[in-house]
C-alpha cells in the first residue's frame, strides 16, 4: 500500500502523458506547432510547420499537395528586424492565402489566392516580422484581416 502510494502520483502522470495528444508532425517529421489567428469570427486554430532557416525558407511548400484546412507553414527570422518581405508562388501548384504578419502578431497584409507556380513578387507593403501560408481561400473563411492578432510563441 506504501508503494502506491509513493508511485500513485507518478503513474498517474504518466498515464496523463500516454492519452495527452501529440502535435502533428510535417512531410520531414518535424513537431508542427499550435498557431491561433484571433479575427470577428473568434479562433481559429491551425498547426504550421515552421521554416526559420533559409533552406527550410526557400523550399517553403514547394511540390507540395494543397493544405488541409487546418494547416500552414509560417516563415521566421529568427534575431532579425522586420523589413518588407516578398514572396512568390515557383514550383508551388496550389494557391495559398500569404499572411504577412508583424512584430506583436498583428496582420498587416494579406495576398490572398496567389497564383500557383507564380514568379511574381507578391510584396508584405510594410515591414513584416512573419509570414503564414494557408490553404488559398481560408483568410476570407475565417473573416481575417490586417489588425486581427495572430498568437503563437514567435511574436511573443
Amino acid at each position: 500500500m506504501d508503494r502506491l502510494r509513493r508511485n500513485g502520483p507518478i503513474a498517474l502522470l504518466l498515464a496523463m502523458m500516454a492519452c495527452a495528444p501529440r502535435p502533428p508532425v510535417g512531410p520531414a517529421g518535424e513537431p508542427m506547432e499550435r498557431l491561433t489567428i484571433t479575427t470577428s469570427t473568434g479562433t481559429h486554430d491551425f498547426w504550421v510547420e515552421i521554416a526559420d532557416e533559409e533552406p527550410e525558407r526557400q523550399q517553403g511548400l514547394m511540390f507540395r499537395p494543397p493544405l488541409a484546412d487546418d494547416r500552414g507553414m509560417l516563415f521566421e527570422w529568427p534575431g532579425e528586424p522586420p523589413e518588407e518581405r516578398g514572396f512568390w508562388m515557383r514550383n508551388t501548384p496550389s494557391s495559398l492565402d500569404i499572411v504577412y504578419v508583424q512584430a506583436d502578431g498583428r496582420i498587416l497584409s494579406v495576398a490572398s489566392h496567389a497564383t500557383p507556380n507564380s514568379d511574381a513578387v507578391l510584396s508584405s507593403n510594410g515591414a513584416a516580422a512573419g509570414v503564414l501560408e494557408l490553404r488559398a481561400g481560408r483568410v476570407d473563411q475565417i473573416g481575417a484581416k490586417p489588425g486581427d492578432r495572430i498568437t503563437h510563441p514567435y511574436f511573443e
